[in-house]
C-alpha cells in the first residue's frame, strides 16, 4: 500500500464521520516526501481532500520520508522525537503540525 493510498483511506474515514473536523478552521497542510514529492491536505468547510503538488498556500509544511509519514498516519510516529532527531522537519506554524497529528489520532 502506498502512502497516498493510506492517506486517501484516512481522508475517506474522516469525511465519512466529520464530527472531529466539522468545526475546524479551513487550513492547508503540506507534506513534502523525500521519495515522491508534495501532497497537500486541505481542510475546508468540514471536509478533507488531498491534492498532489503545491497548488495552494500551505500554513505548515512537514518534511519527512514516506516511511515516517506512513507511521504518522498510523499514529506510530513519536513526532517529538522525530522532530528533535531531524527525521521530521517543520516549516511554518508548528502548532498546526501538532494539530494534524491530533486529528490523525482521532481517526485511528
Amino acid at each position: 500500500m502506498t502512502v497516498k493510498t493510506e492517506l486517501d483511506a484516512l481522508v475517506e474515514k474522516m469525511n465519512a464521520n466529520p464530527v472531529h473536523i466539522e468545526s475546524e478552521k479551513d487550513r492547508v497542510f503540506q507534506v513534502d516526501l523525500e521519495e515522491s514529492g508534495s501532497l497537500q491536505i486541505i481542510l475546508k468547510a468540514g471536509r478533507v481532500s488531498v491534492v498532489e503538488g503545491t497548488p495552494h498556500q500551505a500554513e505548515v509544511t512537514l518534511y519527512l520520508t514516506e516511511k515516517n509519514f506512513s507511521k504518522l498516519l498510523k499514529d506510530d510516529l513519536n513526532s517529538t522525537i522525530a522532530f528533535m532527531t531531524g527525521s521530521l522537519k517543520v516549516e511554518g506554524k508548528l502548532g498546526l503540525a501538532l494539530k494534524l497529528q491530533e486529528l490523525v489520532k482521532l481517526y485511528q
